[in-house]
């Protein structure tokens, strides 16, 4: 058996008050009630999940292109029976029913030693799971003979490299409820991620960089779970609007278009995916710029993304790891652009600033925990301005 990492998440549900200010410091008491997810280790794990690198099932194949298999994300279909996955917090749902299920998965293996990380999610009960080879049979047993929903969420992002879906051996699929009808983009860099946020099997500078990647369980995914809604991140760690860290060739605006941002590679086509409302959260890697340049480039890309959502809400967010000089600046900054496009009669764009830093993981990236209070707050946010 190999090492299945020991929390257990389950998701439940309580109701929390979100007290919030003004810029003028006066209090709006504005009572929200809102749905959050709080995980919780759990001994009594009710789902058994294995990986090997062969094969050991005699049930159906049901293969990539089925259609009862739902995939969300921006994803390579060019060749449909091993559809690609780079980014993170993509994600692929069946409902099946049976006693197991066995996921098939291709690991890029990327520098010839890399593996992926996924969330592998029974019926809202999560688990944490490493890839081990080139290909992998993840198997979930110990359920009860009845119907199942079962997700695949790749938790680490398109520097990891890609992984490949062929598709689930169970007894058979069925199909399952419509998506969500709400879409939110989540467009960031390695906060958005989820980078650094999970100490739960290893520690802080420990392991390599990647072991701490958990994008199921970063602000994004957790915020549209609460709101019942589809998510995308497209994300790259280090990525800034104009200036990217750790000698990076590339940033935001450029890359956007892509399926693989990091790689700046294979065409994304918009028309798949039209979300409801985009947050934007950059600024933490290019750090204190000329704020005539900044505001400049960030105008541009707030026109690069109404160019393809022109009815989008678009939400400018402030950078959760900023320290109180750098958020000042940004504040600024975003207020200006916000000011830029209401002036111009896009009143579409918005802003929100987060309540203070959230810096408690690796690289003083935010913790699992934080990113919940991360959530908490842009949930009410949004739950308000999309009257949700």
């Amino acid at each position: 058996m190999p090492k299945v990492f020991a929390h257990l998440f389950k998701e439940k549900i309580f109701n929390t008050q979100l007290i919030m200010f003004n810029k003028n410091s006066k209090q709006l008491f504005l009572l929200i009630t809102c749905s959050i997810f709080l995980f919780l280790q759990n001994a009594a794990q009710s789902f058994n999940v294995r990986v090997d690198n062969i094969s050991k099932e005699d049930k159906n194949f049901f293969p990539a292109d089925n259609p009862l298999i739902q995939y969300t994300g921006r994803i390579d279909f060019g060749n449909t029976e091993l559809p690609k996955m780079w980014a993170p917090g993509v994600y692929i749902t069946v409902q099946f029913k049976g006693t197991a299920i066995t996921a098939v998965i291709n690991d890029q293996e990327l520098w010839g030693k890399n593996h992926n990380y996924l969330e592998i999610v029974v019926d809202g009960e999560a688990k944490r799971i490493q890839t081990k080879s080139k290909t992998n049979y993840i198997t979930v047993s110990g359920l009860t003979d009845t119907f199942h929903y079962f997700t695949i969420c790749k938790n680490t992002e398109s520097n990891i490299g890609y992984i490949e879906f062929a598709g689930v051996y169970c007894d058979y699929l069925v199909k399952p409820q419509p998506k969500p009808k709400r879409k939110i983009e989540f467009i960031g860099n390695s906060i958005t991620c989820g980078t650094g946020s999970d100490k739960s099997e290893i520690d802080c500078g420990k392991g390599v960089w990647h072991d701490q990647h958990n994008a199921y369980m970063a602000y994004g995914p957790v915020t549209a779970r609460i709101l019942n809604a589809q998510w995308h991140l497209s994300a790259v760690s280090g990525i800034g609007l104009m200036h990217s860290c750790c000698n990076m060739n590339i940033i935001m605006p450029p890359v956007f278009d892509k399926i693989d941002m990091r790689g700046d590679s294979v065409q994304w086509n918009f028309k798949k995916y039209q979300p409801d409302v985009v947050t934007v959260c950059l600024g933490q890697n290019d750090g204190i710029q000329d704020s005539v340049v900044f505001c400049n480039a960030n105008i541009d890309f707030v026109k690069q993304l109404r160019g393809h959502y022109p009815k989008a809400k678009i939400v400018l967010l402030t950078s959760p790891m900023a320290d109180e000089k750098l958020k000042a600046v940004l504040k600024n900054q975003i207020t200006a652009v916000v000011h830029f496009f209401n002036k111009q009669k896009d009143k579409k764009v918005s802003k929100y600033f987060f309540s203070r830093s959230f810096t408690s993981g690796c690289d003083y990236h935010p913790d699992l925990n934080e990113h919940q209070l991360i959530a908490a707050e842009l949930t009410a946010y949004l739950k308000k301005l999309m009257r949700w």
